[in-house]
C-alpha cells in the first residue's frame, strides 16, 4: 500500500515579492508570478494566516474557512472593478458591512461593524479601495509584461512604472539592452 502523500508545510513567512500596498492592493498581490507561473498565496497552507498577520488584521479575524471563502469573493469583486470596472459585485462586499461614527478621548473616530465578522477582512479591503479612488490614476499594474502585481503610486511626480525597480523594471531594461544588441545589423 503506498505511503500517503506528506501534508505541504504551513506557510510561516510571507513569499510575494511585494507587500505593504494598501489592503486592497496587497490583497490583489496575493497572486504573483514566479519563473512564470501564477502563484496565491490564499491557496497555499497557512496563507491566510500570513496575509492576516503581514496586514495586522490576526488579532482581530480568525483564518478560517468562511474567512478564505470571503477574501475570494473580495479578491475577485476587486480585479472586476480595476480590470473592468464593474463594481456590482464590490459594492456586494461593502454591503457586509459599515462606519459607526464614535467620540474617543482623541476625538472623532469610526469603528468598522459587520454582519458576519467573516466579512471583517474583505470589506476592509474593499473599503480601502474606496479610499485609493481619491486619487484613481495612481492605482497601477507593474508594467512589466510578466508581471501582474499592483500598487499605488506614491512618487513625487507620478511616473512609478514598476512594482519594483530592482525585480521588474531591471528586467525591463535587460530585455530592452539585449533587444538592441543582439538585432543583426543590415
Amino acid at each position: 500500500m503506498p505511503k500517503p502523500a506528506p501534508k505541504p508545510t504551513p506557510l510561516t513567512e510571507d513569499p510575494r515579492p511585494l507587500v505593504g500596498e494598501p489592503l486592497a492592493l496587497d490583497l490583489l498581490n496575493t497572486w504573483w508570478m514566479r519563473d512564470g507561473v501564477l502563484q496565491d498565496l490564499l491557496a497555499l497552507p497557512g496563507g491566510l494566516t500570513v496575509w492576516l498577520r503581514s496586514n495586522g488584521l490576526d488579532e482581530r479575524f480568525p483564518a478560517d474557512a468562511v474567512t478564505l471563502t470571503h477574501l475570494h469573493s473580495t479578491r475577485a469583486a476587486l480585479k472586476l472593478a480595476l480590470d473592468d470596472g464593474r463594481t456590482g459585485d464590490l459594492d456586494a462586499v461593502l454591503g457586509t458591512g459599515r462606519i459607526r461614527p464614535t467620540l474617543t478621548a482623541e476625538g472623532p473616530g469610526e469603528l468598522p461593524e459587520f454582519d458576519d465578522p467573516a466579512w471583517g477582512p474583505g470589506w476592509l479591503a474593499a473599503r480601502s479601495y474606496l479610499e485609493l479612488l481619491s486619487a484613481p490614476d495612481r492605482i497601477r499594474r507593474c508594467a512589466h509584461e510578466a508581471c501582474v502585481l499592483r500598487f499605488f503610486d506614491t512618487s513625487r511626480n507620478g511616473t512609478r512604472r514598476w512594482c519594483s525597480m530592482a525585480a521588474c523594471g531591471n528586467r525591463a531594461k535587460a530585455s530592452r539592452h539585449y533587444a538592441r544588441t543582439s538585432t543583426p545589423s543590415q
